[in-house]
Parts: structure tokens; C-alpha cells; sequence
């Protein structure tokens, strides 16, 4: 049975945990890392099957796509991502924090988040600004809230772990598209609708 690395890292100060995550991560690894809604599992879009990998290891059904985790706004542009002028707004009122925007790329979508977590956004900076990541748990299973939580229900599938601790959330983010200037709700989570509905 596959046996993961395992990081330590509770702050962005463990500075080698986080570079030896992204290392992992940059070589093609799946890793659990921490967020602050549950733990996710992230992989490099950069690296060859990476994406194929996730899909895998989650039993995700392959229509529903595995948004970006970024580091911010310059991230999202990098992805080819543009923001509206709703879109903005939203994202300068939540981000850093548990909404996901599902944004134009071209002539698809895509999701994008900023994780309020320190360790995830210094982990994001270290590998260039973005991720694949989705929640660190087989779909339809409940999210975990510990590295060890997600690794039992990952199992072999996992390459590394970056502990930082128990997460403080526990509900998923919440998934919004603006559509013809509509704020329209995909998945309900950690921000409610009447928050969404006074930005």
C-alpha cells in the first residue's frame, strides 16, 4: 500500500513542509492539504494525468469539472479567466474565502476560489499561483475536517500530506455563477444566499 509523505505545516512560517508540498505536487503527486472550509486534494495541472489522476482518486463523476484553488486575482487571470463587474464585486467581498466562482475561460467555464488559509495560500504561491483541488473525500462521503480523516478515505490514492491541523470550517464553499447579471447558486455552503444577495 501506497505511503504517503506527510508534512507538518500549521503556519506559513514552516517554510520546508510547504516548499517540500509543492515540490511533491510540482513532480505529478496528489497531495491532502488544508484549506479553511474541509481538506482538499490537489494535484498540479501542470504535471502530465494529474487531472485524470484526481478524478480517480475521488470516484468523481467526470462531468463535474475540479475547480482551481489560486492565490489570488493574479492567479485567475493567469488561467485565462475574466471577471464581470458583479463578478468583482464578489470576489473582492469573499475572497480570501469559501466561495467559488465559476468564471468564463474562453469559450468554457471554470471554478476558481481563494482559500483563507494560510498554509494553502502560501502552499498556492510556492507552485505558481493555482491548483486542482477538490474535497479530500470519495464523492457523496462526508468532507474531511482532519489530515487523517482524509487519508483514510483516500487510502492508496494519496501521494503527500500537508498536515496543518484540524480545519476550522467544515462546510464546503459556496458554488456561484453570474448569468445575464443574475448571481445564480450551483452548490449551497458556507456563505448563504441573503450574504450573496446584500454584496
Amino acid at each position: 500500500m501506497n505511503r504517503p509523505l506527510v508534512f507538518q505545516a500549521r503556519t506559513a512560517a514552516d517554510r520546508a513542509a510547504i516548499q517540500a508540498a509543492a515540490e511533491a505536487l510540482r513532480r505529478g503527486a496528489l497531495a491532502v492539504i488544508p484549506t479553511d472550509t474541509v481538506y482538499g486534494l490537489a494535484g498540479d495541472p501542470r504535471a502530465p494525468g494529474v487531472l485524470d489522476r484526481l478524478f480517480e482518486a475521488k470516484g468523481r463523476d467526470r462531468n463535474k469539472p475540479i475547480p482551481f484553488l489560486v492565490a489570488g486575482l493574479d492567479a485567475v487571470a493567469a488561467c485565462g479567466a475574466e471577471l464581470n463587474g458583479i463578478e468583482q464585486r464578489l470576489a473582492r467581498r469573499f475572497w480570501p474565502g469559501p466561495l467559488t466562482l465559476v468564471l468564463n475561460v474562453g469559450s468554457w467555464t471554470e471554478g476558481f476560489r481563494v482559500p483563507n488559509h494560510e498554509v494553502a495560500l502560501a502552499l498556492l504561491r510556492e507552485v505558481g499561483g493555482s491548483l486542482r483541488a477538490t474535497s479530500a473525500n470519495l464523492s457523496g462521503e462526508p468532507p474531511a475536517l482532519t489530515a487523517d480523516d482524509a487519508r483514510r478515505a483516500l487510502g492508496a490514492a494519496v501521494d503527500a500530506i500537508l498536515d496543518g491541523g484540524p480545519v476550522q470550517g467544515g462546510a464546503p464553499s459556496t458554488v456561484v455563477k453570474v448569468e445575464q447579471g443574475t448571481i445564480r447558486i450551483l452548490r449551497s455552503g458556507a456563505i448563504s444566499e441573503a450574504e450573496l444577495r446584500i454584496s
